[in-house]
């Protein structure tokens, strides 16, 4: 008998989600807070509480540092920083989207070979 262990998305708050975040944006150019929680969620991550309210509060302190910024109501773009923090904050990203593939298994065989059969 096969037994599966849940899969399980990695919680992000904090400094986590900001660098996540300031990430996305930097990578992909501007976003709404849906459209960023959209991407979160796709990557395996989740947002505890109510998501559009986590995130906008998470998008405001990134905006005090000048890493984001606010192009109108509810949509947010890349802002600047310095070379040194944006690869720690990069580096840290990719740990950290490495640390939810391995959460929904990601990594295993029986994922990709779901992923097969399914098409």
């Amino acid at each position: 008998m096969d037994v599966q262990t849940p899969r399980q998305r990695k919680v992000l708050q904090g400094i986590e989600l900001r660098y996540m975040l300031t990430v996305n944006l930097d990578i992909h150019g501007s976003a709404s807070v849906f459209e960023l929680i959209e991407q979160l969620d796709y990557q395996g991550f989740s947002i505890p509480g109510r998501a559009s309210k986590t995130v906008s509060d998470a998008l405001r302190w990134e905006m005090r540092r000048g890493r984001v910024r606010r192009l109108r109501r509810g949509v947010y773009g890349p802002g600047q920083m310095p070379r040194s923090t944006g690869q720690y904050i990069h580096n840290r990203a990719a740990a950290l989207r490495d640390e939810a593939d391995r959460g929904l298994h990601r990594y295993s065989d029986a994922y990709w070979d779901g992923l097969d059969d399914e098409h």
